[in-house]
């Protein structure tokens, strides 16, 4: 991220969070729904960040 105050990832980051727990949330089957949302934000993260856009050392 370049240090904005909301990117556009932080954006889509936060709505898949949601969207993720309120389906948690919404099937009973899942006991902690906050975990699977965190869990799904964090990879989502991950995934973005691997670009390789990111700054360079050298």
């Amino acid at each position: 991220m370049n240090g904005a105050p909301l990117d556009l990832r932080l954006l889509v980051l936060l709505l898949a969070g949601a969207f993720v727990l309120y389906i948690a949330y919404a099937h009973p089957a899942t006991r902690d729904p906050l975990l699977v949302a965190i869990g799904f934000v964090t990879l989502l993260y991950l995934l973005m960040g691997s670009s390789g856009s990111g700054p360079t050392s050298g």
